[in-house]
């Protein structure tokens, strides 16, 4: 029924088209870099044409969660504060696509590893998330972390966050290949 509705209202290949965006993205085995190598075009064939940011997001974050299996990754974006009243912040992180457990849906200015990374402007690694100072423990079982910040017109408009469930996990192979990714991201 599905598809005699599709083929009624839609082109003759919109079904082919729909279906295959999940079947083109190719999971390799191999060293960091060469996973990030293979991953990159793909991310830039997936958002390649398609102007919805909100789809972009939930697919670069689809991608390198079936890639890398982390535990926790996504994008928090800077938007007006639901709490100006009480703390004096205009703007806040919120929390936008991801794949993973439940997260937090709030961060403000300087609070925890993504607030910042917004603060300072600069992506952040952090090898034990027990150790960082004002840690925010959206998931216990998150142990290490990297947040890389999206900057457009010298500011930032929200973070990259991916956590993993092992200590030192993240480096700067990571901090070089998501820095890219999300450059190649419209906003």
């Amino acid at each position: 029924m599905l598809t005699t509705y599709i083929s009624m209202y839609y082109p003759e290949n919109f079904l082919s088209y729909l279906c295959s965006m999940a079947e083109d993205i190719q999971i390799i085995s191999g060293t960091k870099a060469e996973q990030y190598q293979s991953l990159l075009p793909q991310i830039k064939g997936l958002l390649e044409g398609e102007p919805d940011l909100v789809a972009n997001l939930a697919n670069v974050v689809a991608a390198l969660k079936e890639q890398f299996g982390w535990l926790w990754v996504g994008f928090y974006l800077v938007k007006p504060s639901s709490s100006e009243v009480l703390h004096g912040d205009k703007t806040e992180l919120v929390l936008a696509p991801f794949q993973g457990p439940v997260a937090c849906t709030r961060i403000r200015k300087g609070r925890g590893v993504c607030g910042t990374s917004w603060e300072k402007e600069t992506t952040l690694i952090v090898p034990d998330v027990e150790k960082f100072p004002g840690h925010i423990a959206c998931s216990s079982l998150s142990r290490s972390e990297i947040v890389v910040p999206v900057i457009r017109n010298n500011e930032v408009i929200g973070v990259l966050d991916a956590d993993s469930e092992n200590l030192n996990f993240f480096d700067e192979t990571d901090q070089h290949y998501l820095e890219q990714i999300v450059e190649l991201i419209l906003f």
